[in-house]
């Protein structure tokens, strides 16, 4: 499986001895995003003292950035990475915008309130797991084809795979199914059974797939 991502964007304000604290998370595909993010926030709230940043971008999660904005080194933007980490995302940026209330919070108390503004907006954004999935293809006669459909469609909810797209051509029927690697032999069987092995499934690239649920 691989890291989890958000969908779109989900905003949350705290309160914390009179600073307040509005924390953004927004899902992006690169880093080029996640800057575009924060330029669009900064400008938005220029008049505020500080709109520190996290980032981790990637399949993997392997492009990571952080910026505390003029609060005391380590205390804003990577303890908001940290909590990205924890949760193991990745395509998404966090921007916390603090406009200060005239009480100091010291050290401890900024990781504190910067760690608790992007926990508690990642606790209202939607998750979306993902995980890479093999491209599969299988091809039949159209006289096949409504049988194969009705199997593949109870063979893919049953097997956490998606029937990706159908398309008719001149001389047969081509399913499109995205499968985890895993059961890739469990596909292969359940199609010479049913078919008596008159049918067989083309794996023909992977993709990061969203999960349904």
């Amino acid at each position: 499986m691989l890291p989890s991502t958000v969908a779109g964007e989900t905003v949350h304000e705290l309160v914390i001895k009179k600073s307040r604290f509005l924390a953004r998370a927004v899902h992006v595909a690169s880093v080029d995003e996640a800057d575009a993010v924060i330029a669009r926030v900064r400008k938005e709230f220029w008049d505020a003292r500080h709109s520190c940043t996290a980032l981790v971008v990637g399949p993997h999660a392997d492009q990571q950035r952080s910026n505390d904005d003029g609060e005391p080194s380590g205390t804003a933007g990577v303890p908001m990475l940290e909590v990205l980490r924890q949760r193991d995302l990745t395509d998404v940026v966090v921007v916390v915008t603090r406009y200060f209330g005239g009480v100091l919070l010291g050290a401890g108390g900024l990781v504190r309130a910067y760690s608790s503004s992007v926990s508690e907006v990642l606790d209202r954004a939607p998750l979306v797991r993902r995980a890479l999935m093999d491209e599969t293809t299988i091809e039949v006669p159209h006289a096949e084809a409504g049988r194969l459909e009705h199997f593949l469609r109870e063979w893919t909810t049953a097997r956490g795979a998606v029937l990706d797209d159908v398309t008719y051509g001149g001389t047969g029927v081509t399913f499109a199914l995205l499968v985890p690697p895993r059961r890739r032999e469990v596909l292969a069987a359940d199609l010479a059974a049913t078919s008596a092995g008159a049918v067989e499934a083309t794996v023909v690239g992977q993709r990061v797939t969203n999960l349904p649920g």
